[in-house]
């Protein structure tokens, strides 16, 4: 079955969110609570929830909010560290996923159809979706 998808406008906090992303790197990612915690190369984690609301957050303050225990705490800041140090090669991550692209974010377009959401982030040379499902709370990171 092929979903059809209407793009939607976004609103003025997804607008700043979006601004300061473009330009950045996506490194990583990983998946909390339905909600999408993505690792930019300039220090910060975009937070992307399943209804398509976002934030960003340096690093260091995105991790310490997360509702955790200390020592998923502590796997997730070294593997953003192992990141940000080594990029999409970065070896040894225990909690997040390196990116499957390198995408370098160009344009950030939103879309809907029923329930589902998808981010398009595209890149310079390769781009990601990223869907989701306000019913299901699942969320999904896909190359393009």
């Amino acid at each position: 079955m092929t979903i059809e998808w209407s793009e939607q406008d976004t609103t003025t906090h997804q607008d700043h969110v979006i601004a300061h992303v473009i330009g950045a790197t996506v490194l990583g990612y990983f998946v909390h609570d339905e909600v999408l915690y993505l690792v930019l190369d300039i220090g910060f984690v975009w937070m992307i929830y399943v209804d398509g609301e976002m934030g960003l957050l340096p690093h260091p303050v995105a991790v310490g909010e997360l509702d955790v225990g200390e020592e998923k705490r502590s796997e997730i800041q070294v593997d953003i560290e192992l990141l940000l140090r080594d990029g999409l090669l970065a070896d040894g991550l225990r909690q997040l996923t390196p990116a499957p692209v390198n995408c370098l974010i160009e344009e950030v377009t939103f879309h809907s159809s029923g329930d589902e959401r998808r981010l398009l982030i595209a890149g310079e040379n390769d781009s990601l979706i990223v869907d989701t499902s306000v019913t299901s709370g699942q969320i999904e990171v896909k190359a393009s």
